[in-house]
């Protein structure tokens, strides 16, 4: 089959389109033949070496497709499912958690599908856990153009909470509004000054910051004492090492760093989120942006957009 390769960690020239063989899943997954892989930024971790995956391997973690094989025989051979935490999903076929697969509804297509539940569930955890939001709440989104900041803040929007929004462009800014932001800027050393004047003077309840190291120090003073800083990534590079007592400084603050792993852990987790994300999309309460599709051989490209901050919304390979 064809995969996209990684011999070696580096960069996006590392991304090899080879010919390796076929998959054989054990009891606990099911094979599918992948139409849509997800593009997601964890992925360019992984790539880089940030994120430990031995050599070689193919990345990816959700996707798209129809089941070929499942060793159990519970889960018909054609249905079609969308999944995340499915490793090796740059390719025609990949073996998945058959406890991260959910079927696919009609009336969803394909590139939402390959989008909705990795971007989606970290989005929903984030608004429904990480914070539990509530009408007159604020929160402050960086990248908020990116999958999972217009995902995040159409979720926070609908919980009543009312959602500034940090973009690099005219374009992006407007697709932030048109998810559900009150207002929206551009990433400056003042951030947080441009924040707390249009929120009253006062510091927001919750910053999800995914950009990391160019924006983590103007999250700590966007965020009101006795608030919450969730880092969800790092699209600009990792955090540096700082002193705890900075949380005290700025008002008796809290911080994390979540994951998808630890905000799905419990039993049933992993499916109440996945359906709240698939019957939202269903409905058409919540909207997935495909910023960009592209074929199997043009993945190191695609890292390279999103890198460069060239992509909105989420992006997608097509596989055949």
């Amino acid at each position: 089959m064809r995969a996209i390769h990684v011999a070696q960690t580096g960069g996006p020239d590392v991304l090899q389109l080879v010919e390796v063989p076929a998959p054989t899943p054990q009891d606990d997954e099911v094979l599918v033949e992948v139409d849509v892989a997800g593009v997601n930024y964890i992925d360019t971790y992984y790539r880089e070496g940030i994120y430990h995956a031995a050599t070689p391997f193919i990345p990816g973690l959700e996707g798209t497709g129809r089941v070929l094989h499942d060793p159990q025989g519970e889960i018909s051979p054609g249905t079609l499912v969308a999944w995340c935490d499915g490793f090796g999903s740059y390719a025609e076929q990949v073996c998945v958690p058959r406890d991260r697969v959910v079927a696919v509804p009609q009336g969803i297509s394909p590139h939402e599908a390959a989008s909705m539940l990795l971007q989606g569930i970290t989005a929903h955890y984030l608004t429904n856990g990480v914070a539990e939001l509530k009408p007159g709440d604020t929160c402050l989104i960086t990248a908020g153009a990116g999958g999972v900041g217009l995902m995040a803040t159409q979720m926070a929007a609908a919980q009543g909470a009312r959602v500034y929004s940090v973009v690099s462009s005219d374009e992006k800014e407007a697709a932030a509004r048109a998810a559900g932001a009150y207002e929206v800027f551009r990433y400056s050393d003042n951030l947080a000054e441009q924040v707390r004047r249009h929120n009253g003077g006062l510091g927001v309840d919750v910053v999800y910051d995914g950009v990391g190291k160019s924006t983590f120090m103007e999250s700590l003073e966007a965020v009101r004492p006795r608030g919450t800083v969730c880092l969800f990534g790092a699209a600009s590079g990792p955090v540096e090492p700082f002193d705890p007592q900075l949380l005290n400084t700025h008002g008796s603050i809290f911080l994390t760093r979540p994951s998808i792993g630890a905000w799905t852990a419990q039993e049933g987790e992993f499916a109440k989120r996945a359906q709240a994300v698939t019957q939202a999309v269903l409905e058409g309460t919540l909207t997935i942006t495909i910023g960009g599709a592209y074929p199997l051989i043009d993945a190191a490209q695609a890292h390279r957009d999103l890198e460069a901050r060239r992509t909105m919304g989420s992006i997608v390979l097509d596989i055949h």
